[in-house]
């Protein structure tokens, strides 16, 4: 993984600008402006709002990797959930040692497929 790719926290700033409307452009000190995929400012959107409501931002690479507990603070779940999740197949993981590892990006997929799946019907 490239040195650059990091998880990172950033706490909001005591006032945050309201969000114009797209097409957004990032200018640079020269003044050279590039304009940003709809997918950065989303992204950018949706970190100043997390900040207008006083909350802390977090970015993370896909490429990381969990711990089962991070797994299950991440869905909300308790850790012998997560574990019975892995032991079903239902998350893929590794196992380099007696430790199990999920990539951050199976776990968002799991937790994508769960919130986008049809709820039951009532009994």
């Amino acid at each position: 993984m490239d040195g650059r790719m990091r998880e990172s926290t950033v706490h909001p700033p005591a006032s945050v600008p309201a969000v114009p409307p797209g097409p957004w452009v990032l200018c640079g000190a020269d003044g050279h402006g590039v304009p940003l995929p709809d997918e950065v400012a989303e992204v950018l959107a949706l970190a100043l709002d997390a900040f207008a409501h006083g909350a802390a931002v977090t970015l993370t690479p896909h490429e990381r990797t969990l711990t089962t507990q991070e797994a299950a603070d991440l869905l909300g779940v308790s850790r012998p959930t997560v574990v019975r999740l892995l032991d079903h197949g239902a998350i893929p993981y590794d196992q380099p040692g007696s430790h199990r590892r999920l990539k951050l990006s199976d776990v968002l997929e799991h937790q994508r497929r769960c919130h986008h799946e049809d709820p039951p019907l009532p009994a």
